[in-house]
């Protein structure tokens, strides 16, 4: 009788590693430079906000009074943004705050301390959370695709609750903490809308 429960398992353990070879990835890394190239990817997600519990309800938020004199005005979808020291600041009934560009934006040069992160035959380049690519002789700030991988979350990722899973959140794009050739890093899973 045990043989037959060892025998079961076996066959349960392969038909699970079989079901979850369609969705298997081919990841090759660069220890020195930390570059991750990843090949394929399946999966796609898209989770409505009302579906996302904070573990943290509200979010302190740090106010400025002027941002630093030698920010650069960037408009984008008729909004200002101020670009200083490699972080972005929106005006609020005369205050400022410190926020991640959208998607779309451009600008000229990459925030010094980027990492560039391949996936597939396409280069990102992150600097805290906030990916580019390379689109003629500017940086646009885009969403990353499910299946990127990067080996830290920027300092305002907030810990989330989906189906019960606990991923990680910043700027719309939800992060997984996974295990990936014996060092703790994080992949995209999907964005909220």
């Amino acid at each position: 009788m045990i043989n037959n429960r060892k025998t079961f398992a076996l066959i349960g353990m392969a038909l699970i590693a079989f079901s979850f070879s369609g969705n298997a990835q081919t990841r090759s890394t660069k220890s020195k430079s930390k570059t991750v190239v990843v090949k394929t990817s399946t999966r796609s997600r898209v989770v409505p906000r009302k579906t996302v519990v904070y573990k943290t309800p509200k979010k302190k938020v740090i106010t400025y009074r002027s941002v630093p004199t030698n920010a650069k005005v960037i408009k984008h979808n008729n909004q200002n943004y101020y670009y200083a020291n490699n972080r972005y600041y929106r005006n609020y009934n005369g205050r400022y705050i410190a926020v991640a560009p959208r998607a779309g934006l451009r600008v000229s040069k990459l925030p010094v301390g980027y990492r560039m992160v391949k996936f597939g035959n396409r280069n990102y380049y992150n600097f805290e959370g906030v990916f580019y690519i390379q689109s003629q002789n500017q940086y646009e700030v885009v969403v990353p695709e499910v299946g990127t991988i990067v080996y830290e979350l920027p300092d305002g990722a907030e810990k989330v609750v989906i189906d019960g899973t606990v991923l990680y959140e910043y700027n719309d794009v939800l992060y997984e903490k996974i295990q990936y050739d014996g060092t703790r890093a994080y992949e995209v899973v999907g964005m909220i809308e």
